[in-house]
């Protein structure tokens, strides 16, 4: 039910910073807990940030302090702020959106947007 599109990806340069976005729609948008994962080439998926429907946030080791994971729910959007950018980071980026209800998982994905960081 809930759609998720991503942008504002694209080629950085080490150490530059990026902002991603998310807009949701066909769901109510302050039931979920949102977070972004990334798939570099050759890795596996992984959680990058993850922030719940009460605030919490939680960050991959690996983007601690450089990352920032923020909402704006008057219109439905999903921020991904990355600083200090490293080639490493250099992956697709995707959005999600999960709940729960009793004891049923619900997950939606956006399709992705691509970051590289690069010189």
């Amino acid at each position: 039910q809930v759609q998720l599109v991503e942008s504002g990806g694209g080629l950085v340069q080490p150490g530059g910073s990026l902002r991603l976005s998310c807009a949701a729609s066909g769901g109510r948008f302050s039931i979920y807990d949102m977070a972004w994962y990334r798939q570099a080439p050759g890795k596996e998926r992984e959680s990058v940030a993850a922030i719940t429907r009460g605030g919490t946030t939680s960050y991959a080791d690996s983007v601690k302090g450089r990352f920032t994971i923020s909402t704006d729910n008057a219109k439905n959007m999903v921020f991904l702020q990355m600083n200090s950018l490293k080639p490493e980071d250099t992956a697709v980026y995707y959005c999600n959106a999960a709940r729960l209800f009793i004891g049923r998982s619900y997950s939606y994905w956006g399709q992705g947007t691509q970051v590289t960081v690069s010189s």
